[in-house]
C-alpha cells in the first residue's frame, strides 16, 4: 500500500522536519548527560534549558514552571497525586468530568478504590459543560478540579479560563489536560490561574516519549518519581535530551504560524465535514465549538471498526470513537456522556488533521466515504426496514 492519507493526528503526529534536524546532534555527537559536572554535559544542560524556555513561551509561562516528563499521562498522574498531597489529609474529594482522557479517569477510579471520593460532572448533547453544575460540585473538602482544555475524541473546547477562576475562588487546585490544545491554539498561563497543565510532545510534531507538566511557580511540587535530582528534584530520571530538544523546536514551530495553520485546518475540516454530510445519509456531527482540526462523525447503523478497516484498505488512517477494538461492546465513554444514540455511537469516526494535511487528501476521503457507508449498510442487520 503506497498511498497514505493520515487523518489521525489527535493520536499522534509526524515529527516535523525542523524538529528532526534540531534533534539529530543529540542523537549522535552531543550525547552528554546534562547532570554531569564536565563541560561536555554542561553544554547539553544549556540546550535543555533553552528548550525549556521555548516551551514556556508557547504556554505563556516562566521557564522554571516547566517540568519535563515522559508523556502526557505521566504529567496528569503527577499533577493529581501532587495536588492530593499538597491539599492535606482532610481534603479527599476530586471533581472532574465524564469526558476526560483515560489518564485522568482511570486515576480517579484508582483513587476511589483507595477511599477518595470523585465527582464526575456530565456534559450536554453538544459536549459542553454546565458551569453551574461544576461549581456546585466543588466542596470544602475538594482538593482538585481537573477539566481538560479540549476533548481528544470530539475536539470540544472547554472554558478553562472561567473554570480556573471559579476553582481558585473556591480554594481548590486546578489541573487541565491541554494535550490536544498545546501548539494548536493560543495558551497564555500568565493570564489564567491554572495550577497544573499537561502536554505531550508527539501531539504537536515532536517525538514520542517526552511531555511537560506546567507547575505554577508558587507550588512546591512533590515528585511522583524518586531517585534523582533532575528537574530541580521534581522528576527523577535522566532527561530525554533529544526529545526535549525536539519539543522545544516543535513549540517554536507552532508559535511561528499557529493562526495560519489553524485557519487552514479549519477550512479543510469544514470541507471534509460538508462533503461527508452531502454524500452520506443519516450522519451526525458530534460536538460544537471544537478544535479547528477535529471532526467526529457518527454513521447510523454501521460499526466504526468496519469503516476503519475499509478506510485502511484505501490507505486512509482515522480512528473510531468506539472502544470495541479493546474487547468492549460499549461505545466511547465520551459519546455516552453526550447521549449519542447507540445506533450512531458505534459508528463514530474521528478525523483529525495537521499542518501537513492537503486538499487532495480531503478530496480523496470525500470521494470514497459514500461507497464505504453504502456497502456496509447493505449488509448491516441494524438498518431499519422501510
Amino acid at each position: 500500500m503506497d498511498k497514505i492519507v493520515y487523518l489521525d493526528n489527535n493520536a499522534t503526529t509526524a515529527v516535523a522536519p525542523e524538529v528532526f534536524e534540531a534533534m539529530k546532534p543529540f542523537l549522535t555527537f552531543r550525547y552528554g548527560n546534562p547532570s554531569s559536572i564536565h563541560s561536555f554535559g554542561g553544554k547539553v544542560r544549556t540546550d535543555v534549558d533553552r528548550a525549556r524556555g521555548q516551551v514556556a513561551a508557547l504556554l505563556g509561562a516562566l521557564p522554571e514552571e516547566i517540568v519535563f516528563t515522559g508523556c502526557g499521562s505521566e504529567s496528569d498522574n503527577t499533577a493529581i497525586m501532587a495536588a492530593l498531597e499538597l491539599a492535606g489529609p482532610l481534603k479527599r474529594h476530586l471533581v472532574t468530568t465524564k469526558v476526560e482522557h483515560e489518564a485522568v479517569i482511570q486515576v480517579g477510579h484508582w483513587l476511589t478504590d483507595k477511599g477518595y471520593e470523585v465527582t464526575e460532572v456530565g456534559v450536554d448533547s453538544r459536549g459542553a459543560l454546565d458551569l453551574d453544575e461544576l461549581a456546585s460540585a466543588i466542596r470544602e473538602d475538594t482538593a482538585l478540579v481537573s477539566v481538560m482544555w479540549a476533548n481528544n475524541e470530539t475536539g470540544v473546547l472547554y472554558p478553562v479560563e472561567k473554570i480556573a477562576e471559579m476553582v481558585r475562588e473556591k480554594g481548590a487546585f486546578f489541573h487541565t489536560d491541554a494535550v490536544q490544545v498545546a501548539g494548536k491554539m493560543p495558551v497564555d498561563l500568565s493570564r489564567v490561574p491554572v495550577d497544573f497543565l499537561a502536554l505531550s510532545g508527539h501531539k504537536l510534531h515532536a517525538p514520542k516519549g517526552v511531555g511537560v507538566l506546567y507547575v505554577r511557580k508558587e507550588i512546591n511540587l512533590p515528585p511522583l518519581l524518586h531517585g534523582g535530582h533532575q528537574e530541580d528534584g521534581r522528576r527523577a530520571g535522566t532527561e530525554n535530551v533529544a526529545g526535549i530538544i525536539g519539543l522545544g523546536a516543535a513549540a517554536e514551530l507552532a508559535m511561528s504560524d499557529m493562526e495560519e495553520v489553524a485557519a487552514r485546518e479549519r477550512r479543510l475540516r469544514d470541507k471534509l465535514e460538508s462533503g461527508i454530510v452531502a454524500g452520506c445519509k443519516d450522519v451526525r456531527i458530534n460536538g460544537a465549538d471544537r478544535l479547528p482540526n477535529t471532526l467526529n462523525v457518527s454513521f447510523e447503523y454501521v460499526e466504526g471498526e468496519s469503516i476503519l478497516l475499509m478506510l485502511d484498505d484505501l490507505g486512509i488512517c482515522a480512528s473510531s470513537g468506539s472502544a470495541c477494538t479493546s474487547g468492549s461492546l460499549d461505545p466511547s465513554h465520551v459519546l455516552q456522556a453526550m447521549n449519542v444514540p447507540h445506533s450512531a455511537a458505534h459508528g463514530s469516526i474521528r478525523f483529525s488533521l495537521s499542518r501537513y494535511t492537503t486538499d487532495e487528501e480531503i478530496d480523496y476521503v470525500i470521494e470514497h466515504m459514500p461507497a464505504i457507508i453504502n456497502r456496509l449498510r447493505k449488509i448491516s442487520p441494524f438498518v431499519p426496514f422501510e
